[in-house]
């Protein structure tokens, strides 16, 4: 059991640690990442008004019929390009990515590859 709080505590330290340096403004909102073991999940978000411009995740009934498995690279690049597509219909091209407690490779990667294909610059 204190294991499982010890990598709580790390996971929560990086979060806060990466979080620190990144603001998301009415010019240049962030775009949030969560990842699970089953699903990925990206959000725009101004933190200027606390509101989410644009979202996508595997849960969505339409991408999880589109893609089947939600824990994959291929699924993470389908949840970047529909973010990248939502947020430009909301208006936003320019966002700061927020990796969250997660490192920079993998499924959080091939999200952020997928979204700068799709438009978005970071």
């Amino acid at each position: 059991m204190d294991h499982a709080r010890t990598i709580l505590r790390q996971r929560m330290r990086r979060r806060f640690r990466v979080r620190r340096h990144i603001r998301g403004t009415a010019e240049r909102p962030r775009l949030a990442v969560f990842r699970s073991h089953k699903h990925i999940y990206a959000q725009i978000i101004d933190d200027a008004t606390g509101r989410t411009l644009a979202s996508a995740s595997t849960a969505d009934k339409q991408i999880r019929d589109a893609v089947g498995f939600g824990g994959n690279k291929q699924a993470a690049e389908a949840i970047g390009r529909a973010v990248a597509e939502r947020a430009q219909a909301a208006g936003v091209k320019k966002v700061c990515f927020d990796r969250g407690e997660f490192r920079y490779h993998g499924r959080v990667a091939a999200l952020a590859d997928a979204a700068r294909a799709a438009g978005l610059e970071f």
